[in-house]
Protein backbone atom coordinates (compact mmCIF):
# COMPACT_ATOMS: atom_id res chain seq x y z
CA UNK A 1 0.00 0.00 0.00
CA UNK A 2 1.64 3.19 -0.93
CA UNK A 3 0.73 6.22 1.28
CA UNK A 4 0.78 9.99 0.16
CA UNK A 5 2.16 12.56 1.88
CA UNK A 6 -1.13 14.19 2.90
CA UNK A 7 -1.69 10.24 4.46
CA UNK A 8 -3.99 9.42 1.52
CA UNK A 9 -3.75 5.49 1.12
CA UNK A 10 -3.71 5.25 -2.88
CA UNK A 11 -3.93 1.04 -2.43
CA UNK A 12 -2.32 0.10 -5.67
CA UNK A 13 1.23 1.86 -5.77
CA UNK A 14 2.54 4.57 -7.91
CA UNK A 15 5.03 5.51 -10.80
CA UNK A 16 7.32 6.49 -8.29
CA UNK A 17 10.96 6.10 -8.59
CA UNK A 18 13.78 5.04 -6.54
CA UNK A 19 15.15 8.79 -5.82
CA UNK A 20 14.98 10.61 -2.40
CA UNK A 21 11.32 11.87 -2.99
CA UNK A 22 9.68 8.04 -3.52
CA UNK A 23 6.59 8.87 -2.65
CA UNK A 24 5.79 12.59 -3.17
CA UNK A 25 3.30 12.85 -5.32
CA UNK A 26 3.26 16.06 -8.12
CA UNK A 27 0.38 17.43 -10.53
CA UNK A 28 1.55 19.86 -13.08
CA UNK A 29 -0.16 21.70 -15.52
CA UNK A 30 0.99 21.62 -18.62
CA UNK A 31 3.30 24.12 -19.88
CA UNK A 32 6.65 24.83 -21.32
CA UNK A 33 10.24 25.94 -20.29
CA UNK A 34 10.77 26.50 -16.82
CA UNK A 35 7.95 24.56 -15.56
CA UNK A 36 8.32 21.35 -17.11
CA UNK A 37 11.78 21.04 -16.77
CA UNK A 38 11.04 21.79 -12.63
CA UNK A 39 8.89 19.20 -12.67
CA UNK A 40 11.00 16.67 -14.79
CA UNK A 41 14.18 17.59 -11.75
CA UNK A 42 11.19 16.17 -9.17
CA UNK A 43 10.19 13.12 -11.37
CA UNK A 44 14.01 12.66 -12.09
CA UNK A 45 14.24 12.33 -8.15
CA UNK A 46 11.59 9.98 -7.85
CA UNK A 47 8.46 11.79 -7.37
CA UNK A 48 5.27 10.43 -9.29
CA UNK A 49 5.00 13.55 -11.36
CA UNK A 50 1.25 13.63 -13.24
CA UNK A 51 1.23 16.16 -16.49
CA UNK A 52 -1.90 17.29 -16.96
CA UNK A 53 -2.09 17.82 -20.70
CA UNK A 54 -4.93 19.46 -22.41
CA UNK A 55 -6.58 17.85 -25.59
CA UNK A 56 -4.67 19.37 -28.40
CA UNK A 57 -2.84 21.26 -26.52
CA UNK A 58 0.88 22.44 -27.89
CA UNK A 59 4.47 21.93 -25.88
CA UNK A 60 7.70 22.28 -27.67
CA UNK A 61 7.93 22.36 -31.83
CA UNK A 62 8.37 18.95 -31.50
CA UNK A 63 7.23 15.78 -31.54
CA UNK A 64 6.24 14.80 -28.05
CA UNK A 65 8.15 11.49 -28.24
CA UNK A 66 11.59 13.90 -27.82
CA UNK A 67 10.94 16.01 -25.22
CA UNK A 68 12.90 15.05 -22.94
CA UNK A 69 11.64 17.60 -19.87
CA UNK A 70 8.59 15.12 -19.86
CA UNK A 71 10.55 12.02 -18.85
CA UNK A 72 9.65 9.98 -16.32
CA UNK A 73 6.28 11.58 -15.66
CA UNK A 74 2.84 10.50 -16.55
CA UNK A 75 0.21 12.24 -18.72
CA UNK A 76 -3.67 12.56 -18.40
CA UNK A 77 -5.72 14.61 -20.68
CA UNK A 78 -8.09 16.97 -18.94
CA UNK A 79 -9.87 20.44 -20.77
CA UNK A 80 -9.49 22.82 -17.60
CA UNK A 81 -12.32 24.71 -19.95
CA UNK A 82 -14.93 22.41 -20.42
CA UNK A 83 -17.41 21.88 -17.33
CA UNK A 84 -16.12 18.92 -15.35
CA UNK A 85 -12.25 19.60 -15.84
CA UNK A 86 -11.18 22.07 -12.93
CA UNK A 87 -12.68 19.43 -10.87
CA UNK A 88 -11.09 16.27 -12.65
CA UNK A 89 -7.72 18.29 -11.57
CA UNK A 90 -8.87 19.17 -8.05
CA UNK A 91 -9.64 15.20 -7.11
CA UNK A 92 -5.27 14.86 -7.97
CA UNK A 93 -4.73 17.83 -6.03
CA UNK A 94 -6.83 15.75 -3.51
CA UNK A 95 -4.56 13.41 -3.66
CA UNK A 96 -0.97 15.33 -3.94
CA UNK A 97 1.70 17.01 -2.38
CA UNK A 98 3.14 19.17 -5.39
CA UNK A 99 1.68 20.82 -7.85
CA UNK A 100 3.27 23.22 -10.15
CA UNK A 101 2.10 25.79 -12.94
CA UNK A 102 2.87 27.97 -14.78
CA UNK A 103 -0.02 30.30 -16.47
CA UNK A 104 0.59 33.99 -16.06
CA UNK A 105 -1.09 35.39 -12.99
CA UNK A 106 -4.62 34.98 -12.54
CA UNK A 107 -5.09 32.21 -15.05
CA UNK A 108 -5.54 29.26 -12.42
CA UNK A 109 -8.08 31.19 -10.33
CA UNK A 110 -10.34 32.37 -13.52
CA UNK A 111 -10.03 28.05 -14.76
CA UNK A 112 -11.12 27.09 -10.72
CA UNK A 113 -7.21 25.55 -9.93
CA UNK A 114 -5.72 28.40 -8.04
CA UNK A 115 -4.45 28.44 -5.03
CA UNK A 116 -8.05 29.18 -2.75
CA UNK A 117 -9.39 25.87 -4.44
CA UNK A 118 -6.60 23.56 -4.42
CA UNK A 119 -5.81 24.36 -0.64
CA UNK A 120 -9.73 23.68 0.38
CA UNK A 121 -9.06 20.19 -1.10
CA UNK A 122 -5.79 19.61 0.26
CA UNK A 123 -4.33 21.97 2.99
CA UNK A 124 -1.11 20.38 2.81
CA UNK A 125 -0.60 20.83 -0.34
CA UNK A 126 2.84 23.12 -1.82
CA UNK A 127 1.34 25.18 -4.97
CA UNK A 128 4.34 25.90 -7.02
CA UNK A 129 3.93 28.64 -9.74
CA UNK A 130 6.92 29.30 -12.29
CA UNK A 131 6.47 32.89 -14.06
CA UNK A 132 8.88 35.42 -15.37
CA UNK A 133 8.23 38.47 -13.66
CA UNK A 134 6.25 36.92 -10.36
CA UNK A 135 2.79 37.18 -9.30
CA UNK A 136 2.86 40.72 -9.03
CA UNK A 137 4.83 44.03 -9.95
CA UNK A 138 4.11 46.21 -12.86
CA UNK A 139 4.80 43.89 -15.47
CA UNK A 140 3.25 40.60 -13.60
CA UNK A 141 0.57 40.42 -16.15
CA UNK A 142 2.52 41.09 -19.59
CA UNK A 143 4.35 38.72 -21.83
CA UNK A 144 7.95 37.52 -21.90
CA UNK A 145 10.85 34.94 -22.42
CA UNK A 146 13.72 34.11 -21.19
CA UNK A 147 15.79 37.17 -22.66
CA UNK A 148 13.76 39.42 -21.25
CA UNK A 149 13.64 38.47 -17.50
CA UNK A 150 17.83 37.89 -17.85
CA UNK A 151 18.15 41.64 -19.76
CA UNK A 152 16.31 43.64 -16.80
CA UNK A 153 18.57 41.76 -13.92
CA UNK A 154 21.97 42.94 -15.30
CA UNK A 155 22.90 39.02 -16.14
CA UNK A 156 22.01 39.28 -19.59
CA UNK A 157 24.78 42.87 -19.69
CA UNK A 158 27.87 40.83 -17.88
CA UNK A 159 27.93 38.09 -20.88
CA UNK A 160 30.21 38.76 -24.05
CA UNK A 161 32.82 40.72 -25.71
CA UNK A 162 33.22 44.58 -24.82
CA UNK A 163 31.56 46.89 -27.91
CA UNK A 164 29.66 43.86 -28.88
CA UNK A 165 26.19 43.16 -28.57
CA UNK A 166 25.70 40.74 -24.89
CA UNK A 167 26.24 37.01 -25.69
CA UNK A 168 22.97 35.55 -25.62
CA UNK A 169 23.05 31.93 -23.49
CA UNK A 170 20.38 30.15 -24.64
CA UNK A 171 17.76 29.85 -22.08
CA UNK A 172 20.04 28.34 -19.12
CA UNK A 173 20.76 31.24 -17.21
CA UNK A 174 16.80 32.37 -16.59
CA UNK A 175 14.66 29.94 -17.40
CA UNK A 176 16.25 26.56 -16.00
CA UNK A 177 18.96 28.40 -13.55
CA UNK A 178 16.92 31.36 -12.21
CA UNK A 179 13.93 29.57 -13.29
CA UNK A 180 13.62 25.89 -12.97
CA UNK A 181 16.05 25.60 -10.12
CA UNK A 182 14.44 27.84 -7.83
CA UNK A 183 11.32 26.31 -8.18
CA UNK A 184 12.29 22.96 -6.86
CA UNK A 185 14.13 25.05 -4.32
CA UNK A 186 11.27 26.33 -3.41
CA UNK A 187 8.91 23.53 -3.49
CA UNK A 188 10.94 21.22 -1.51
CA UNK A 189 12.12 24.13 1.78
CA UNK A 190 7.51 23.82 1.50
CA UNK A 191 7.32 20.76 1.11
CA UNK A 192 9.56 20.18 4.59
CA UNK A 193 7.44 23.10 6.29
CA UNK A 194 4.44 21.34 5.18
CA UNK A 195 5.48 18.04 6.78
CA UNK A 196 6.81 19.42 9.70
CA UNK A 197 4.00 21.60 10.81
CA UNK A 198 0.48 19.98 8.65
CA UNK A 199 -0.02 23.13 6.53
CA UNK A 200 1.04 23.94 2.81
CA UNK A 201 1.91 27.24 1.10
CA UNK A 202 2.20 28.93 -2.03
CA UNK A 203 5.75 29.14 -3.44
CA UNK A 204 6.08 32.42 -6.03
CA UNK A 205 9.07 31.18 -7.88
CA UNK A 206 9.81 34.18 -10.61
CA UNK A 207 12.44 34.03 -12.88
CA UNK A 208 14.13 38.02 -12.15
CA UNK A 209 14.47 36.94 -8.19
CA UNK A 210 16.26 33.82 -9.35
CA UNK A 211 18.43 35.36 -11.32
CA UNK A 212 19.28 38.25 -9.71
CA UNK A 213 19.87 36.14 -6.81
CA UNK A 214 22.66 34.21 -8.63
CA UNK A 215 24.38 37.71 -9.32
CA UNK A 216 24.82 37.79 -5.34
CA UNK A 217 28.56 37.69 -5.80
CA UNK A 218 29.04 39.77 -8.30
CA UNK A 219 26.87 42.73 -6.47
CA UNK A 220 29.37 41.79 -3.13
CA UNK A 221 32.71 42.23 -5.69
CA UNK A 222 31.29 45.25 -7.62
CA UNK A 223 30.60 47.17 -3.88
CA UNK A 224 33.80 46.31 -2.76
CA UNK A 225 35.47 47.58 -5.73
CA UNK A 226 36.49 44.29 -7.15
CA UNK A 227 34.26 44.47 -10.40
CA UNK A 228 33.46 47.04 -13.09
CA UNK A 229 30.02 47.31 -13.96
CA UNK A 230 30.87 46.84 -17.79
CA UNK A 231 31.70 43.15 -20.20
CA UNK A 232 35.13 42.23 -20.70
CA UNK A 233 36.49 43.98 -18.20
CA UNK A 234 36.47 41.21 -14.83
CA UNK A 235 38.32 38.38 -13.50
CA UNK A 236 35.28 36.04 -14.56
CA UNK A 237 33.65 37.60 -17.56
CA UNK A 238 36.32 37.39 -20.32
CA UNK A 239 37.81 40.25 -19.33
CA UNK A 240 40.85 38.07 -17.68
CA UNK A 241 43.65 36.81 -20.41
CA UNK A 242 43.86 33.88 -18.16
CA UNK A 243 40.02 33.04 -17.56
CA UNK A 244 38.56 33.01 -21.60
CA UNK A 245 38.18 31.27 -24.57
CA UNK A 246 40.80 30.74 -27.52
CA UNK A 247 40.74 29.40 -31.09
CA UNK A 248 43.42 26.59 -32.16
CA UNK A 249 44.31 25.80 -35.58
CA UNK A 250 41.79 23.80 -36.32
CA UNK A 251 38.55 25.77 -35.43
CA UNK A 252 38.23 24.79 -32.40
CA UNK A 253 38.79 26.28 -28.78
CA UNK A 254 39.84 25.83 -25.29
CA UNK A 255 38.71 26.61 -22.18
CA UNK A 256 41.30 28.44 -19.56
CA UNK A 257 40.51 29.01 -16.29
CA UNK A 258 44.18 29.52 -14.71
CA UNK A 259 43.10 31.99 -12.43
CA UNK A 260 44.94 30.76 -9.05
CA UNK A 261 48.87 31.22 -9.25
CA UNK A 262 49.88 27.43 -8.97
CA UNK A 263 47.58 27.33 -12.00
CA UNK A 264 48.99 29.62 -13.57
CA UNK A 265 52.51 28.65 -13.82
CA UNK A 266 51.60 25.38 -14.87
CA UNK A 267 49.33 26.80 -17.64
CA UNK A 268 51.65 29.20 -18.66
CA UNK A 269 54.24 26.02 -18.86
CA UNK A 270 52.61 23.71 -20.80
CA UNK A 271 51.35 26.31 -23.31
CA UNK A 272 55.02 26.92 -23.84
CA UNK A 273 55.48 30.58 -22.84
CA UNK A 274 56.11 30.40 -19.18
CA UNK A 275 60.04 31.99 -19.86
CA UNK A 276 58.39 35.54 -21.78
CA UNK A 277 54.49 35.73 -20.09
CA UNK A 278 54.17 39.07 -18.69
CA UNK A 279 53.60 38.88 -14.77
CA UNK A 280 49.72 38.05 -14.66
CA UNK A 281 49.21 40.77 -11.63
CA UNK A 282 50.07 43.43 -14.17
CA UNK A 283 46.80 44.82 -15.77
CA UNK A 284 48.37 46.94 -18.02
CA UNK A 285 50.23 43.86 -19.85
CA UNK A 286 46.71 42.27 -20.39
CA UNK A 287 46.50 42.94 -23.69
CA UNK A 288 50.41 41.76 -24.57
CA UNK A 289 49.71 38.78 -22.49
CA UNK A 290 46.15 37.70 -24.07
CA UNK A 291 47.74 37.84 -27.79
CA UNK A 292 51.20 35.44 -26.36
CA UNK A 293 48.09 33.00 -25.64
CA UNK A 294 46.36 33.28 -28.53
CA UNK A 295 49.06 33.28 -30.90
CA UNK A 296 50.31 29.96 -28.81
CA UNK A 297 47.20 28.38 -29.05
CA UNK A 298 46.72 28.53 -33.06
CA UNK A 299 49.79 26.84 -33.35
CA UNK A 300 48.16 23.32 -32.89
CA UNK A 301 44.62 21.75 -33.23
CA UNK A 302 42.24 21.42 -30.30
CA UNK A 303 42.82 17.85 -29.60
CA UNK A 304 46.41 17.80 -29.60
CA UNK A 305 46.15 21.06 -27.30
CA UNK A 306 43.86 18.79 -25.23
CA UNK A 307 46.47 16.24 -25.11
CA UNK A 308 49.20 18.48 -23.70
CA UNK A 309 46.65 19.66 -20.67
CA UNK A 310 45.05 16.34 -20.24
CA UNK A 311 45.40 15.01 -16.21
CA UNK A 312 47.07 18.25 -15.25
CA UNK A 313 46.12 21.60 -12.69
CA UNK A 314 46.16 24.12 -15.49
CA UNK A 315 42.61 24.02 -16.00
CA UNK A 316 41.97 24.20 -19.72
CA UNK A 317 39.70 22.06 -21.29
CA UNK A 318 38.68 21.53 -24.64
CA UNK A 319 35.25 23.41 -25.64
CA UNK A 320 33.23 20.84 -26.88
CA UNK A 321 30.00 20.78 -28.75
CA UNK A 322 26.37 19.11 -27.67
CA UNK A 323 26.67 16.02 -29.87
CA UNK A 324 30.50 15.75 -28.28
CA UNK A 325 29.98 16.78 -25.04
CA UNK A 326 28.65 12.69 -23.79
CA UNK A 327 31.96 11.17 -25.70
CA UNK A 328 34.13 12.84 -22.92
CA UNK A 329 36.29 10.36 -21.33
CA UNK A 330 35.26 12.05 -17.73
CA UNK A 331 31.61 12.29 -18.74
CA UNK A 332 31.62 9.05 -19.78
CA UNK A 333 33.64 7.35 -16.98
CA UNK A 334 31.03 9.14 -15.12
CA UNK A 335 27.96 8.12 -16.75
CA UNK A 336 26.80 11.87 -17.09
CA UNK A 337 24.77 11.31 -19.80
CA UNK A 338 22.77 8.15 -20.75
CA UNK A 339 21.17 6.93 -23.78
CA UNK A 340 17.29 5.80 -23.20
CA UNK A 341 14.72 5.04 -25.59
CA UNK A 342 17.08 5.90 -27.88
CA UNK A 343 17.69 9.63 -26.67
CA UNK A 344 21.12 10.69 -25.38
CA UNK A 345 20.42 12.96 -22.70
CA UNK A 346 22.08 14.16 -19.28
CA UNK A 347 21.32 11.44 -16.57
CA UNK A 348 19.81 12.57 -13.10
CA UNK A 349 21.75 15.24 -10.68
CA UNK A 350 22.84 15.08 -8.23
CA UNK A 351 23.75 11.76 -7.09
CA UNK A 352 22.90 10.22 -3.45
CA UNK A 353 24.75 7.36 -2.19
CA UNK A 354 21.40 5.55 -0.51
CA UNK A 355 18.20 6.85 -3.09
CA UNK A 356 20.10 6.65 -6.58
CA UNK A 357 18.48 8.75 -8.89
CA UNK A 358 17.74 6.92 -12.52
CA UNK A 359 15.76 7.72 -15.44
CA UNK A 360 13.01 5.47 -15.15
CA UNK A 361 10.66 5.75 -18.49
CA UNK A 362 11.07 8.07 -22.14
CA UNK A 363 9.13 11.67 -22.70
CA UNK A 364 5.24 10.79 -21.47
CA UNK A 365 3.09 11.45 -24.29
CA UNK A 366 -0.65 12.93 -24.22
CA UNK A 367 -2.89 11.43 -22.17
CA UNK A 368 -0.61 7.94 -22.38
CA UNK A 369 -1.19 7.34 -18.64
CA UNK A 370 -5.21 7.66 -17.98
CA UNK A 371 -5.50 4.29 -17.19
CA UNK A 372 -2.77 3.99 -14.57
CA UNK A 373 -3.13 7.56 -12.75
CA UNK A 374 -6.96 6.98 -12.42
CA UNK A 375 -6.14 3.47 -10.72
CA UNK A 376 -3.02 4.10 -9.20
CA UNK A 377 -4.44 7.99 -7.81
CA UNK A 378 -7.88 6.38 -7.32
CA UNK A 379 -9.46 8.82 -9.43
CA UNK A 380 -11.90 7.06 -12.14
CA UNK A 381 -13.71 10.00 -12.90
CA UNK A 382 -10.44 10.78 -15.05
CA UNK A 383 -11.85 7.64 -16.99
CA UNK A 384 -14.11 8.32 -20.32
CA UNK A 385 -17.41 8.26 -19.97
CA UNK A 386 -19.02 5.02 -21.25
CA UNK A 387 -20.97 5.72 -24.30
Amino acid sequence: MAVTGNGTSTGTGTASGSGPLAGVRVVELAGIGPGPFAAMLLADLGADVVRVDRPGGGGLAVDPAYDITNRGKRSVLVDLKSADGPARVLDLVERADVLVEGFRPGVAERLGVGPAECHARNPRLVYGRMTGWGQDGPLAHTAGHDIAYIAVTGALGMIGNPGEPPAVPANLVGDYAGGSLYLVIGVLAALQHARAAGTGQVVDAAIVDGTAHLTAMIHGMMAAGGWQDRRGANLLDGGCPFYGTYETSDGGYMAVGALEQQFYDTFTELLGIGDRAPARKDVARWGELREAVAARFRTRTREAWTAVFEGTDACVAPVLSLREAPGHPHLAARGTFTDFGGIVQPAPAPRFSATPAVVTTGPALPGAHTESVAADWDVPALLPKEA
